[in-house]
């Protein structure tokens, strides 16, 4: 296989700086299914050296690399461990035929990118296809139980990771769903893991980066639904918490094709026309009557300073024109958004320039982007960071000898990853430390820096799932 790393000397300097554990690399086992021939990666001695960053230990952790993969930190005994000679066997969980076999087949590839930067000889994953529907996921969960897998790691979408909950048991299940729901920790072991960019997070964070930059009247154009409605909650709740006001907001259909008369209504666009219309015929005939002409009508001001557009895509392209079309100028008020905003060329639509919004802190990414398209020759989709940094920490918790026990998993220091910092909550969601991103005309630049720990650690809250 072809794999692209840094120079010897770059990686020699950065090897010394990481944990001793880190730096005793052996060879890496990739155990297929049974219709899947086994790979054995290459010595590692034969392939270009890299670096893994760190278990996130505090205020001092350093901050994510570009090759990052999450690692163990010095920490107290595990709670439970395995012998150093076992074999340790984790299961990945793909959708590698049906319709999202072209997304399953590149989460693979980065999967197997984290296996040859972190893992040793001791640790397999067995790839299991879930042939992109939760019957296909429950029974490549339980082909992967029989075959001996002590974790669970995927499926990608929601309703095949709640079809797979009660299939566990008592092993823990990392999904890559961004549904809130799909999280499960109600049992005493096992456990199923939200990994999937959740938008309660990013609303959270790019609200109290405006609040906190004296944007408290803030507005919300969102479609009807369940996402919209979780967007909604959680910017009430953000906006309550950094003492700023949602004084608007306008929910569309999603099918709706123009939206201009809820914007319309946002704005209040024809009732502050209408005023603007007085004002002049006021000015009109101050001055036919030999005053200066100027007018004085009062119009009344926008009620917000910074509005949130939860949407993404070709969407977003579609409605972000058409604020500043009624009267909702990207100038005097702030533009902000989700990690939906979080795609290549953005700066492209004139309105969002100058936009905020809560993703990944963009460095450590892009160089994984550029390895994986070295390696594969291709730019790789947005969740394959995911696969990448869930394979990596569940080869550094078998790298130190620890079970895939919850003590283990939630450790509360967590773990510094591509996608930055990270823990598991014992709630089944996780937490992630966000930057606030600025949209340019060439790209995006960081305003605010995500953070590299986690201080103090999270206090327990309740689940939003209702069970499985």
């Amino acid at each position: 296989m072809k794999y692209a790393g840094m120079s010897a000397t770059t990686a020699a300097a950065r090897t010394a700086a990481t944990l001793l554990t880190l730096a005793l690399l052996a060879g890496t086992l990739l155990a297929g299914c049974a219709s899947q021939p086994t790979v054995t990666a290459p010595p590692r001695a034969a392939q270009a050296p890299q670096q893994s960053p760190q278990q996130a230990t505090g205020p001092q952790a350093a901050q994510p690399q570009p090759e990052a993969a999450p690692a163990q930190a010095e920490a107290a005994p595990a709670p439970a461990t395995v012998p150093a000679d076992e074999t340790v066997r984790v299961a990945l969980l793909l959708p590698l035929s049906g319709k999202a076999a072209s997304l399953g087949e590149a989460m693979q590839q980065a999967a197997q990118m984290a296996l040859f930067d972190t893992a040793d000889s001791h640790f397999q994953l067995l790839i299991r296809d879930t042939k992109s529907t939760p019957e296909g996921a429950v029974a490549a969960a339980q082909d992967a139980l029989a075959a001996g897998a002590t974790l669970l790691i995927g499926p990608v979408y929601g309703v095949d990771a709640k079809a797979v909950t009660p299939a566990a048991g008592t092993v823990p299940v990392l999904s890559f769903s961004n549904d809130a729901t799909v999280a499960d920790t109600h049992a005493p072991a096992g456990g199923t893991w939200v990994l999937g960019f959740q938008p309660q997070d990013q609303v959270a964070r790019v609200v109290s980066y405006a609040a906190s930059r004296g944007l408290t009247r803030l507005a919300l154009l969102a479609p009807v639904g369940s996402n919209g409605d979780m967007v909604e909650q959680a910017m009430r709740d953000a906006a309550a918490k950094a003492g700023a006001d949602v004084t608007r907001a306008a929910r569309y259909q999603p099918t709706q094709k123009d939206v201009s008369d809820t914007i319309k209504r946002l704005s209040n666009f024809e009732q502050r026309h209408a005023q603007m219309a007085a004002a002049r015929e006021t000015a009109a005939a101050a001055k036919e009557g030999g005053k200066d002409g100027k007018p004085t009508a009062a119009v009344e001001d926008l009620s917000f300073q910074a509005i949130l557009i939860a949407e993404g895509g070709q969407r977003l392209k579609e409605v972000a024109p058409l604020l500043p079309f009624f009267d909702i100028d990207p100038g005097p008020v702030r533009f902000l958004g989700t990690g939906q905003w979080d795609e290549p060329g953005i700066g492209r639509e004139p309105a969002l320039v100058g936009g905020w919004y809560a993703s990944a802190a963009p460095d450590a990414r892009q160089g994984f982007e550029k390895r994986f398209n070295d390696v594969y020759g291709q730019r790789p989709p947005r969740l394959a960071t995911l696969a990448y940094d869930a394979t990596a920490l569940a080869a550094v918790l078998a790298k130190g000898h620890k079970a895939y026990v919850r003590e283990n998993l939630t450790d509360a220091n967590g773990f510094a990853g591509i996608d930055g910092v990270f823990r598991l909550l014992p709630t089944g969601q996780v937490e992630r430390g966000l930057s606030v991103l600025e949209v340019t005309k060439t790209g995006v630049t960081v305003v605010d820096p995500a953070p590299t720990s986690f201080t103090p650690a999270a206090a327990p809250a309740p689940s939003p799932n209702t069970g499985s």
